[in-house]
């Protein structure tokens, strides 16, 4: 059960009361892979602090194709909640559990409150904002300097970092994610493959290079 320990070893740095407020004030949520989080256009009321699992944030168009922006691992916030509860703006992404999650949520009263209240709070803020921000960059460097098998080693990197080595994402999901045909994300990854980067598994992949 999450409690105020865990919390606590998940976002270290915090003040005392603060890990009190945010027990009392906040919400768990458990909820299974491949929940909806939040929708586009969707008025936000409350951010949400990840505990465990993670949580991919996307852009999507009116056609349903999907822009990859980054994801969300525990002991991290989304950003984009922040801002959004900060400023009483609606949603222009999309966030969705890619593995089961539990979440924090904490109302947006409170959350204003804290930011003058807790010094440490206001910090946390700013560094969730940079961090997210510097992610979003790479992600659009990334799209915009290198070629699709530098692309994929570069997305596929990310995800062993957030998920461990055994990633369960399908071809046609990577493939949503890097903008791309899932006939030439399974062509590059049995490439990898063969390189000896990769074992892949049905509707899954395992990192096994060393180094590099």
């Amino acid at each position: 059960m999450t409690d105020q320990y865990s919390i606590r070893s998940l976002y270290p740095e915090l003040e005392e009361e603060l890990y009190e407020e945010m027990m009392r004030y906040g919400s768990i949520k458990e909820l299974p892979a491949g929940s909806i989080l939040l929708r586009k256009g969707q008025m936000i009321r409350s951010t949400m602090l990840v505990l465990d699992g993670i949580v991919k944030l996307y852009q999507e168009d009116d056609e349903g194709n999907e822009f990859f922006m980054y994801d969300i691992a525990p002991g991290e916030a989304c950003a984009v909640s922040m801002v959004c509860t900060f400023r009483q703006e609606n949603s222009q992404v999309v966030a969705k559990a890619m593995t089961d999650v539990v979440l924090l949520t904490i109302p947006l009263q409170y959350m204003d409150e804290w930011l003058g209240k807790y010094k440490s709070w206001h910090y946390f803020v700013i560094r969730t904002w940079r961090a997210r921000y510097e992610e979003l960059l790479q992600t659009i460097n990334a799209i915009a300097f290198k070629n699709m098998d530098e692309r994929l080693e570069f997305y596929i990197r990310r995800q062993v970092e957030k998920m461990g080595k055994q990633v369960k994402l399908t071809h046609q999901e990577i493939a949503s994610d890097l903008n791309s045909s899932r006939e030439v994300i399974s062509r590059l990854m049995k490439k990898m493959e063969k390189n000896g980067w990769i074992v892949i598994h049905r509707n899954s992949f395992e990192w096994v290079r060393d180094s590099g």
